[in-house]
């Protein structure tokens, strides 16, 4: 049995929820896609702020495209107040829980786009009591941009 299952989002339109109760520590699920090259993705028109976008930075030279319907780590959605982190080893990006998850609990982490000229596009729908009104967090090493999505 997965550990999630899609449903309706109070932040977005679909998110990811707890099948059943989640240890904090648990390997969730993978986040898949396509490698790519870092020179790529900024000269492509396909990772245009405009649109939305599954990309992980996997190191100086890599990203992880995750924009596949394969992919279904993309739909969860994030939280100032997130009960999951993602974590990187080689090229593989796995969501795992960070605190101890209920059954139906909405799965979330924070994206942590970093404050650039653009921070205001992405507009925080997490409703949490610390919500700072945008998704942003200094020093980011993740890009996950899921504005516009579904």
């Amino acid at each position: 049995m997965r550990l999630y299952k899609i449903r309706k989002s109070k932040i977005d339109k679909k998110g990811l929820y707890a099948n059943r109760n989640i240890k904090k520590g648990t390997k969730i699920i993978e986040y898949k896609g396509k490698i790519i090259t870092r020179k790529y993705a900024e000269e492509s028109s396909k990772f245009d702020n405009n649109k939305a976008i599954y990309l992980f930075n996997l190191n100086k030279k890599y990203d992880l495209d995750g924009d596949f319907k394969y992919n279904t780590a993309r739909l969860i959605n994030h939280s100032c107040n997130p009960n999951c982190e993602v974590t990187g080893s080689g090229l593989k990006v796995w969501v795992h829980a960070i605190k101890d998850i209920k059954k139906d609990d909405e799965l979330s982490y924070d994206y942590g786009f970093s404050y650039d000229k653009d921070y205001k596009q992405f507009p925080c729908k997490c409703g949490e009591k610390n919500c700072v009104g945008f998704i942003v967090r200094e020093g980011s090493r993740w890009r996950i941009k899921k504005s516009n999505i579904k």
